[in-house]
């Protein structure tokens, strides 16, 4: 079992006996869709794959707060945000703008780079790097302004 896996169990037993429902609710929605992957797919997952799901989860509850939101459900959106804190304690400490720039600079020049062209390469050496711990939209955005300057 991967290491993140295992704690994120060991997280579900703690919240079970701190009777925490709301928190042991979204553990156990997680850990029901990293089993469900793994039995559609017959693999076991590694700590790679485990915090891909998380980061992939973590986006769909921002994409559900910004839809409930628009939809003047604040009720809604809180549940989403709650769920989201909870799957957030589980992803690593997110980059600051500095160090996604630098990662970037880096891909660059390890990719020569030139134009836009080039950005699947830039994206490709950068996306493994940030996978949970920045919004590969957002880097994508930095990425496309820096080969187009």
């Amino acid at each position: 079992m991967s290491e993140l896996k295992q704690q994120i169990t060991t997280e579900m037993k703690a919240a079970m006996r701190a009777k925490d429902k709301e928190r042991l609710g979204t553990i156990r929605m997680m850990l029901a869709e990293l089993k469900r992957i793994e039995v559609d797919e017959r693999i076991e997952l590694d700590d790679a794959r485990v915090l891909a799901t998380l980061d992939k989860m973590s986006k769909q509850r921002r994409d559900s707060i910004s839809q409930y939101e628009a939809a003047d459900r604040p009720d809604l959106a809180d549940v989403e945000r709650r769920e989201m804190e909870v799957i957030k304690t589980f992803l690593p400490q997110p980059l600051t703008v500095e160090e996604i720039s630098n990662l970037i600079d880096q891909a660059i020049t390890a990719s020569g780079a030139q134009s836009m062209q080039d950005m699947g390469k830039v994206m490709g050496i950068v996306k493994p790097q940030i996978q949970g711990r920045a919004d590969v939209g957002e880097t994508s955005k930095l990425v496309k302004q820096r080969l187009t300057s």
